[in-house]
């Protein structure tokens, strides 16, 4: 990729501004808000993965929160066995089981752990991708399905409770690789970790929608018959894509684990894959720094508002759902591009570096001519 290039698009320098104050939060925040606001920049990493299927290729999908769980109970069986040492998880003993499930016993390899986060979403999402899109199931219909596998989902990590913790989840975790997961040093390598991860996941982002699948994927949103009718086969992109985004959502749900020391059947739900849709919404979709923004954004207003009328919260993501749909279709990166370009020929020529203002200037001047 062409960083010259890459550079000349603000969306990336607004992006690499923000990269630049969130590296600077271990020197002005507490402890526990760093923790917070590190489980945000996973959000962002899942946002990125929701812009790709549904801002840039038009898929909706309702129920992402299964890769997000999928890789967290992936990375939350590894830290359980590490933790648990030779005796047997506490949940699985109240569960009346007697030893490990033959399932759990591959999770004591931190190499496999880290494989299943990456597989499990990805094998979900070509499974299901493949099945729906070969058979050219899309809008509404494609939403729905997506829900009732966040559903059933749900309803199985309820179920086994001696195999998944129920309604509980899995937490009690100490060490990752021998590190300590709750000295403070650590925590804050973990952030910057974070970060990286949220920084390569923008510039992969934007680099794929940069080749040539990226126009395609674009066209297959824009009309997805006349894109078939070309010669593209739109199955094939449209699967690819969600396994990508899938494994995007997976790995986030890895190191959220990291951030969180729990993981429960609620992060696989379909109220929270419906909030990773809203933070998409808020930012503004098909821009990917709007989908980052939107996901910090709106779960830093989550905190604030939980944290002074807890109540008001839901009450608060509908309502912000509705005025987004109604008022600003675009999200905040499409109100604040429409007020630059509305504001743009009422500004006077400013000289700037490399011919800026010069250029202008001189669009002024043809336009007052």
């Amino acid at each position: 990729m062409d960083i010259k290039f890459w550079l000349r698009d603000k969306k990336n320098l607004v992006f690499l501004a923000l990269v630049l104050a969130l590296l600077t939060m271990p020197f002005v925040l507490t402890l526990f808000r760093l923790t917070l606001l590190g489980k945000f920049i996973c959000y962002a990493i899942v946002a990125l993965g929701i812009d790709l299927i549904w801002g840039y290729t038009g898929i909706l999908s309702l129920g992402h929160g299964v890769f997000f769980g999928l890789g967290a109970y992936a990375m939350a069986m590894h830290l359980k066995l590490v933790a648990s040492g030779s005796s047997l998880p506490e949940f699985m003993v109240t569960g009346g089981l007697t030893q490990l499930p033959a399932f759990w016993k591959p999770f004591a390899s931190a190499p496999f752990a880290f494989f299943a986060v990456i597989a499990l979403p990805l094998l979900l999402a070509l499974v299901v991708g493949f099945s729906t899109f070969k058979n050219r199931i899309k809008g509404v219909y494609f939403s729905i399905l997506s829900q009732a596998l966040a559903w059933a989902f749900v309803t199985i990590f309820v179920g086994m409770q001696a195999y998944t913790g129920g309604s509980n989840g899995i937490t009690g975790f100490t060490t990752l690789l021998g590190i300590q997961l709750q000295n403070p040093m650590n925590l804050v390598s973990l952030y910057y970790l974070a970060v990286a991860l949220l920084f390569l996941t923008y510039v992969f982002c934007t680099w794929l929608m940069s080749r040539g699948i990226g126009k395609i994927l674009i066209a297959i949103r824009d009309g997805e018959n006349r894109t078939y009718f070309t010669g593209y086969d739109s199955s094939r992109y449209k699967t690819f894509i969600y396994c990508i985004s899938a494994i995007i959502t997976g790995i986030a749900g890895a190191v959220y684990v990291l951030f969180a020391g729990m993981i429960s059947p609620k992060e696989l739900d379909i109220a929270f894959s419906v909030e990773m849709v809203i933070w998409v919404a808020v930012g503004g979709r098909g821009t990917l720094i709007g989908a980052v923004i939107g996901a910090l954004l709106v779960n830093a207003m989550k905190t604030g508002i939980s944290e002074t009328v807890p109540d008001m919260w839901l009450y608060f993501i509908g309502l912000l759902f509705v005025l987004v749909v109604l008022f600003m279709p675009k999200g905040l990166v499409g109100v604040i591009e429409s007020f630059c370009a509305k504001a743009a020929p009422h500004l006077p020529a400013v000289s700037l570096p490399f011919g800026f203002g010069k250029k202008t200037a001189g669009k002024r001047k043809g336009i007052a001519s």
